[in-house]
């Protein structure tokens, strides 16, 4: 996969692209990263990307011109190119959008900033994305979200076979919880069931544990949540009871 990101500030992403995971899954080919400067588009040797709002009010909003030119250079290289601007009037995004994203080739990230951009900025893209109800300074945060929640999902990102498919809002409920070594720390023990090496017992403790932190912390997402059965009788006797983490 490749993922561009147009941006007034392309220093922003020099480090977090560069360590941990993002890293890794670019060595091991998984994905490629562009990081473009909007400035490049601009004309004129101030390379101005904002202008004042029609109108009036506070201020600036960045211009069309060169963002569009940007645009179409990216659709020039692929047409398939996926085109999401982030913003606060986006879709909000989601691990189904993650799942759905990883499945493209090409993504371009349009990273907004100052007041917003020109509005006619929606006849040249496919999307827009909002990674939830708060305001920030710019979409460069945001758009380093979505590449670390689409790239992870890459084939052969991750270390452990499965490990992105038990993890928190791909199955639909949050994670169950982990431990690791001491087994006693402060007088807190990891529970007894994860040291006896019965596979099986432990599948079943761990979706419980998830159907409860679920229930307990995130009870929405049990609406939409594909559950068995057995998970519905074991909702039904915590629902008896007090839910507790």
């Amino acid at each position: 996969m490749r993922i561009d990101i147009l941006t007034l500030f392309p220093e922003f992403f020099q480090a977090p692209l560069g360590v941990s995971m993002l890293s890794r899954a670019q060595g091991k080919g998984a994905v490629a990263f562009r990081v473009i400067n909007i400035r490049d588009y601009t004309e004129g040797r101030h390379q101005v990307a904002d202008d004042r709002p029609f109108g009036g009010g506070p201020g600036m909003v960045m211009k069309l011109e060169p963002l569009v030119k940007a645009i179409r250079a990216g659709r020039a290289e692929d047409p398939q190119v996926r085109v999401i601007l982030l913003s606060p009037l986006g879709t909000v995004f989601n691990q189904d959008k993650a799942r759905e994203l990883a499945e493209r080739e090409h993504l371009l990230l349009i990273c907004g900033h100052y007041e917003g951009v020109d509005d006619r900025i929606r006849f040249y893209i496919d999307e827009e994305l909002s990674i939830g109800d708060y305001i920030l300074t710019g979409g460069e945060i945001p758009a380093l979200a979505v590449a670390d929640a689409v790239t992870r999902l890459l084939p052969g990102v991750l270390g452990g076979e499965g490990a992105a498919e038990e993890e928190s809002f791909q199955t639909g409920l949050l994670e169950y919880p982990h431990y690791t070594r001491p087994r006693v720390f402060g007088g807190l023990e990891v529970p007894q069931i994860l040291l006896e090496g019965d596979h099986a017992r432990i599948a079943k403790w761990r979706r419980e544990q998830a159907l409860k932190r679920t229930l307990a912390r995130r009870p929405d997402l049990l609406a939409q949540a594909p559950l068995t059965e057995e998970d519905k009788k074991f909702l039904q006797q915590l629902a008896e009871k007090p839910v507790e983490e």
